[in-house]
């Protein structure tokens, strides 16, 4: 704590005016905060030890050149670690806000792993960003020259939006398809807002959309226009739709009011954020005010459902996991800021059903404990017989992770090859499906998965067009 930078105070005068005031003090806090956050900024960056083998930077799915550019923040060259830094993410903000550090890059630093702590990579990376919008190093889209292809982007979520930068700073047409009101996917409508700030990724969609990007909002793609249609339409097509088809969760009164979807649940949230009318909202129905809350899963998504939940005033929020903490699948940064909210872990324990008639009342729970490991290692949880109880509840939240949708169904595309699981069948390299044309990327290969890693087959995959566009123009031109 000794070589942190003290807080300075201003005192504001007595007499000024009282909105004045209130306009000063703000100011004056912005510009304390501003100065703080930059020699915090500098003091994190220079304790970097610029290893010889960069475990962060290999541990990060873009590879960003992390010592560098915490370096160049050290020595107080903000501009030029923003463009070191943004030369591999297209995203970098986000990506400092709700990228899992903990188990990527500041999780393998060095200094951490010899017991000094680590270096503070996200919030250094959130930093410089957010000083790069501010002061205007972030260009706009501006491609030196417009090309001929067009590329037709099925999905707005991450994925989908990294691809269409890439392609469109070389100057391909790009449209970007997707069924809901506003681009970003889960990072609009999935991620809370006091985990990424909504203005954040609207700041992208906007300077996509400036930068010749069009977008096709509300439209459902085999309902709205067919998948063929936008294959006409197209030189190459990327699907990125990610996957958000909720599992399910039955048993003795599944269907009562009152047990509901984490998709629901956060999008509600963060309609309301917007400002959208939410009725469902409004009446109760997906808001925790004054409820006792139980939250059903132990992943990232379980875990903005309960800090959610403490913020929207539950009387009481618990998480129910049938592991322990140790196999928990969700960041234990994230757990340990719930904890400190108040959410109440409720570890080894296995839901079997839901009381209550109409509405619901608790959660029928089994006890467990772990077995032997499996083949992978993971111990897998076995019932201890007698050991069931009820945990009262006025809401339950289902956050049991996700699965790919139907797509070869839903789209009337047999020819689109999928795996056991529903994902699509895809080249680890090019992206490309075995369809001509046809790439995909993101969490609707991958299944369920981070958000750095869509950013990553995003770009991958635009490379690849450019790739076969480029090939494609020479063979052209020497005709």
């Amino acid at each position: 704590m000794a070589n942190q930078p003290m807080l300075k105070f201003v005192k504001i005068p007595k007499d000024m005016p009282e909105k004045r005031d209130a306009d000063t003090r703000k100011q004056d806090f912005d510009e304390i905060y501003q100065e703080y956050a930059a020699e915090k900024a500098a003091e994190q960056a220079s304790r970097c030890s610029q290893c010889g083998v960069p475990y962060c930077q290999s541990h990060c799915p873009l590879h960003n050149n992390i010592p560098d550019w915490l370096k160049l923040t050290a020595e107080g060259r903000l501009e030029e670690a923003y463009e070191l830094s943004q030369a591999t993410n297209t995203f970098p903000e986000i990506c400092g806000r709700i990228c899992p550090q903990d188990r990527l890059c500041e999780g393998n630093c060095v200094i951490e792993k010899s017991g000094h702590g680590t270096v503070t990579i996200g919030s250094v990376e959130k930093y410089i960003t957010d000083t790069a919008w501010e002061k205007g190093w972030v260009k706009p889209i501006t491609p030196a020259q417009e090309r001929p292809e067009s590329v037709g982007i099925i999905g707005a979520g991450p994925g989908g939006l990294a691809a269409a930068d890439v392609l469109r700073r070389q100057g391909v047409q790009v449209t970007i398809y997707d069924r809901y009101d506003r681009a970003g996917g889960l990072l609009t409508y999935g991620i809370p807002g006091f985990k990424l700030e909504k203005d954040v990724v609207m700041r992208r969609n906007d300077q996509l959309e400036q930068g010749g990007v069009t977008f096709e909002l509300n439209c459902d793609v085999g309902t709205d226009i067919s998948f063929d249609k936008i294959r006409e339409k197209h030189d190459a097509v990327l699907i990125a739709t990610g996957v958000y088809k909720s599992r399910d969760l039955g048993g003795p009164g599944a269907g009562a009011n009152g047990i509901v979807r984490a998709i629901d649940y956060l999008t509600a949230s963060n309609r309301k954020s917007f400002g959208d009318a939410v009725p469902e909202f409004d009446s109760g129905e997906l808001n925790a005010k004054g409820k006792r809350v139980v939250v059903i899963g132990g992943g990232d998504t379980a875990m903005d459902c309960v800090r959610t939940a403490t913020r929207q005033g539950a009387t009481s929020v618990k998480c129910l996991y049938r592991r322990d903490r140790a196999n928990m699948p969700g960041s234990q940064r994230e757990v340990q800021n719930a904890e400190e909210e108040g959410v109440e872990f409720v570890w080894l324990t296995a839901p079997q059903g839901f009381a209550g008639d109409t509405d619901v009342s608790g959660v029928m729970v089994q006890k467990m404990r772990l077995g032997a490991p499996d083949a992978t290692g993971r111990q897998a949880p076995e019932v201890i017989e007698g050991a069931d109880y009820i945990e009262d509840a006025d809401l339950v939240i289902k956050a049991l992770g996700f699965e790919p949708e139907d797509l070869p169904t839903l789209w009337g595309e047999e020819a689109l090859e999928v795996t056991r699981w529903g994902t699509i069948k895809a080249d680890f390299r090019t992206h490309e499906t075995a369809l001509p044309g046809v790439y995909a990327a993101g969490d609707i290969v991958r299944g369920a998965s981070l958000v750095v890693w869509a950013i990553r087959d995003g770009r991958e995959a635009a490379e690849a067009m450019l790739e076969k566009f480029n090939a494609k123009a020479t063979s052209v031109a020497a005709e």
